[in-house]
């Protein structure tokens, strides 16, 4: 049988690829436990800064397995994933399908993305969709809960009314509705969309890996706050990150750069 995960990395961007398109990506608790395996392993690879998750055409992910849910309970009654990666980034808390990671996931959504396949979608830093992507959270018509953020990031993406109307309808949202709504960030037509998603990640690798972290925990643990405390939450991480003090050499040196880039960009 071939392999449930892949993973590629080039340079210091890892590509990881949901491979059961036979059943749609579906997540079976062996699949569960690969994608955990493999992303530990690229979160734990010194040579990544960042990782794009896409799936084997012509799905994202299908959601759970639902042979196996209905024959044993699946996922739903075991955990076969792992919650204690030592690097995670404060505020993921390993409450999905995939381990924890100290570095920025970008989504590359390549199909439909349905109910845990949404919430899978839905765990990444930010989502890159295909002009095939659809997007739906069908729990209700199966009968089960939520159990892995969706009640909690779906609203943060889109809001919370048109979170209601995904979960009590099961409708689909296609790519153009999931931009529109702020649940992607991108819409590229289909045979892009990997490169593209490629070249955020060498963005997001060129951009100092310490300070991208950290600011992307402080993201994670204000969104679990409010008000003032949020304000807080961004002053402890600023005093962590500038504990070790700073070189004004570099900094200098950086602030270069950035000019640079944004007059490449303009």
């Amino acid at each position: 049988m071939a392999d449930e995960v892949l993973l590629e990395v080039d340079g210091a961007v890892a590509t990881v690829t949901l491979n059961r398109p036979e059943a749609r990506n579906a997540m079976s608790s062996a699949l569960i436990r690969a994608l955990g395996a493999v992303v530990g392993a690229a979160d734990a690879d010194p040579r990544v800064a960042v990782l794009v998750l896409t799936g084997a055409d012509p799905a994202f992910c299908a959601g759970l397995d639902l042979k196996e849910l209905g024959a044993d309970g699946g996922p739903l009654r075991r955990s076969p994933f792992d919650a204690t990666g030592p690097a995670a980034r404060p505020g993921r808390g390993g409450r999905g399908p995939t381990l924890p990671t100290a570095k920025p996931v970008i989504g590359a959504v390549n199909g439909p993305a349905v109910t845990g396949g949404l919430e899978l979608a839905l765990q990444c830093d930010f989502l890159v969709a295909s002009e095939r992507a659809r997007f739906a959270d069908t729990h209700g018509r199966v009968g089960v809960h939520p159990l892995w953020g969706l009640t909690v990031l779906l609203p943060e993406a889109v809001g919370l009314r048109r979170a209601r109307q995904m979960s009590a309808t099961g409708n689909y949202v296609d790519a153009a509705t999931a931009l529109a709504w702020g649940l992607v960030n991108h819409v590229v037509p289909h045979d892009e969309l990997l490169p593209f998603a490629r070249r955020l990640a060498a963005d997001v690798a060129s951009s100092d890996r310490r300070a991208v972290s950290a600011i992307l925990a402080t993201y994670e643990e204000a969104a679990r706050v409010t008000g003032a405390e949020a304000w807080d939450v961004e002053q402890r991480g600023a005093a962590r990150l500038g504990g070790g003090g700073v070189d004004p050499e570099e900094i200098e040196r950086r602030r270069r750069g950035v000019v640079e880039r944004g007059r490449s960009q303009t």
